[in-house]
Formats: C-alpha cells, sequence, structure tokens
C-alpha cells in the first residue's frame, strides 16, 4: 500500500514574529494567513524490509539508516528524520518529499512538510493499530509539528506554518505565554475570496533565506528592549487584528494600507529583513499599480505579497516580470492536510 498526502504553504498578512515564544510569553501573539495552494507532498511505501530511506525531490539529499532509532540529527533533513522517529513505526519505511513553493520562501513550505509528513505516517500508524486507536486530530498534528522543532531540535521559529498547513483556509490566530495557541477561521463571502485571488500576487526574489538567523536578531533586540524594535513587533501584532477586521468588513483598500504599514512596522525590527533590491522592487510595482506590499515570513529574500488595486494586478505582474525574479500563481486552500491510499 501507498500512502500519499498533501498540505499547504501560507501567505502571512501581518503579525509574523510575534508568534516566536520570546513575546508571545510575554505579550501575547497574533497572526493573521492564509494557506495557499502551494503544496508540501510526501508519499509512503512501507517495506517488508528494516530500514528507513528519506528523499528530498527540491533538495536532491537523501538520507539512510537501518533503522528509525539510528537517525541522528545532522543538518540534513532532520525534521523529517524527527517526525519519522516522534511516531515510532515498525517496519521498512520510504518516504520522498517535494514541495510547490521554493526552500526559503518565506512561505512556510518546511513546516508544510513536516506536516505533511506526520499526517501520513499517523495514517499508517492508526491503520497497522486498527480499532486500537484513532488518528490524531488536525489540531495536534500542527501541536506535534510545533514541538518537534521548538523542543526536539531547538528551531528558533514560530508556530504559525505549522497551523497553516494542517488547518487550512484564512484564519486568525492568537499566542499565548503557556504555549496554546487558538484559531479563529475567518469566514469571509465567496466574492471577497475572488476579489483578493485576483488582485494579490505572490513574488519569489530568487534569493532564498534563512528564518533563524533573522529571527534571531528580531528576538534579541526585542529582549534588550531596543525602543524600535519593541514598538515596532507591537504594531505588527496590531496590524494583525486590523486586518481580520478589514477581512470581516471586505474592505480591501484598507487591507492595502494596512499592507504597508505593516511593511514599515517590519523594516525596523532587523537590519536586512527588507534588502536594497526587495525596496527597489516595492516601489516599482507601486508605480505600476500596486496598493499594498508585504514582506513574507522573517524576510531578507523568499517571497513578497502584493495588492493591485481594481484591476491594475496584469500591470504590477509585468513590473514585476521584469525585475528577475518569478511571479508564483496560488489560490487559496480550504481543505489542510490531506491523506489518502494510492495503488
Amino acid at each position: 500500500m501507498i500512502i500519499r498526502s498533501r498540505t499547504p504553504t501560507r501567505i502571512d498578512f501581518a503579525g509574523g514574529t510575534t508568534d516566536l515564544a520570546a513575546f508571545a510569553s510575554r505579550e501575547g501573539g497574533a497572526v493573521i494567513n492564509a494557506a495557499i495552494s502551494r503544496h508540501a507532498y510526501c508519499t509512503l511505501r512501507p517495506t517488508d524490509e528494516p530500514g528507513v530511506r528519506i528523499v528530498s525531490q527540491d533538495l536532491g539529499e537523501f538520507v539512510e539508516a537501518e533503522n528509525i532509532r539510528s537517525l541522528e540529527y545532522d543538518g540534513n533533513l532532520d525534521l523529517l528524520k524527527a517526525a519519522v522517529r516522534q511516531m515510532d513505526l515498525t517496519g521498512g519505511l520510504e518516504i520522498s518529499v517535494r514541495c510547490d513553493a521554493p526552500p526559503g520562501s518565506g512561505t512556510g513550505s518546511s513546516a508544510s512538510v513536516g506536516v505533511a509528513l506526520l499526517g501520513l505516517l499517523d495514517h499508517l500508524r492508526a491503520f497497522k493499530q486498527g480499532q486500537e486507536r484513532t488518528k490524531l486530530s488536525r489540531f495536534e498534528i500542527a501541536d506535534l509539528a510545533c514541538e518537534l522543532e521548538l523542543e526536539e531540535l531547538q528551531i528558533v521559529g514560530g508556530k504559525q506554518d505549522q497551523y497553516a498547513a494542517s488547518l487550512g483556509g484564512i484564519n486568525y490566530m492568537e499566542f499565548y505565554g503557556d504555549g496554546k495557541v487558538a484559531v479563529e477561521p475567518v469566514a469571509i463571502p465567496d466574492r471577497l475570496r475572488f476579489d483578493l485571488e485576483k488582485h494579490l500576487i505572490l513574488y519569489y526574489t530568487g534569493q532564498s533565506r534563512l528564518s533563524g538567523d533573522t529571527n534571531d536578531r528580531m528576538i534579541s533586540a526585542y529582549e534588550a528592549g531596543k525602543p524600535g524594535v519593541c514598538e515596532a513587533l507591537r504594531t505588527v501584532k496590531r496590524v494583525a487584528g486590523d486586518i481580520y477586521r478589514a477581512f470581516l468588513a471586505g474592505d480591501t483598500e484598507w487591507i492595502g494600507e494596512l499592507l504597508l504599514e505593516e511593511w514599515a512596522a517590519r523594516e525596523q525590527l532587523a537590519p536586512g529583513v527588507v534588502t536594497d533590491e526587495m525596496r527597489q522592487t516595492k516601489e516599482q510595482v507601486m508605480r505600476a499599480g500596486g496598493v499594498g506590499a508585504k514582506v513574507c515570513g522573517a524576510g531578507g529574500g523568499g517571497c513578497m505579497l502584493f495588492l493591485a488595486a481594481p484591476d491594475r494586478e496584469a500591470e504590477v505582474r509585468r513590473a514585476l516580470e521584469e525585475t528577475g525574479g518569478q511571479v508564483l500563481d496560488f489560490s487559496f486552500d480550504m481543505e489542510g492536510l490531506r491523506v489518502w491510499g494510492s495503488e
């Protein structure tokens, strides 16, 4: 039996970084994001022979081990190893993963791969144990994915990516000091969803970045009490709530204004969050008909999100095509984690 899974990546409208424990434990974090149709895929083939083989099609890397317990963390596909070790399945496993979003794009692709693999392994575990055990809920899978990254692997990161990948849809999330997460699905009418899909443009700069390095600089400045950084993070959090209200009001003009406010605040968090090339791209887009701009994820490269004025998205796309990066088409993914069997 072959088992496959799929999870969405995400775009974040506002609030990223406030989901990191250092901020959330003191002031509480808030993020609004949307799952998108740039998916992570996992395939699992159980084998009769012992051993584990994990292949990343995107990175062209693989790991092999005689058994699950002999998988060691060495910087090569460690998140995937952690997921396999956590589920502690017997028998041989052949696992293959890939993602539609570029690595280091700021769209939560690594977390999406992790959630897809956990969902797939949980499905196999439940199948092997029959009626003795039910599958984990999507919230439980997101919780487990966060635990593996933050506690098992000691990666400095937030929690929004895992919940977006597991739950799908457009969500307003709040993060608390006790580690708990509250998720409020944002119910918007179809006309607004279609308008947003028409006028939002996701652009990959071609520059991959390491979110952990950027997050370290932001949080170090916050913990040191630097006034500019502290105020900027509070603005980023407040804008997340304002965009939530703008969604409920169906006010796309306000959404564009708030994206620009978030951009300005994010520039203050750490040097290099917004590069000179990113600023130039934004200026070019605004001249072409953009009304909103957002640094995706931790910034420093990766993806940028733009909102075009009504019926001017074609002009914005042409302007972006001249910059040497790549426009990534997408729609919203309202389903989240999916697992299925395949012959």
